[in-house]
């Protein structure tokens, strides 16, 4: 059994809101949803709740369970 990185959101998107910044544990890589993700596409305005499960963290290639709130 392997064990997954929930982040400080606990794996629970919906805990979220919508204006949360996200950072990646790996290479610090910030998800603001007001710029939203050129390299994937993602409009400006996106929640991350709101992404694609597909989509990863777009500098190092790590899972959105890897990403942290980031408490500014």
């Amino acid at each position: 059994m392997s064990t997954r990185f929930e982040g400080s959101y606990l794996g629970d998107a919906a805990r979220l809101a919508d204006e949360a910044v996200l950072e990646c544990k790996i290479c610090w890589h910030r998800y603001d949803p007001a710029v939203g993700d050129e390299v994937w596409q993602i409009p400006p305005g996106t929640p991350f709740a709101a992404l694609p499960a597909h989509w990863r963290c777009p500098q190092c290639d790590g899972d959105r369970e890897q990403f942290m709130v980031v408490d500014d």
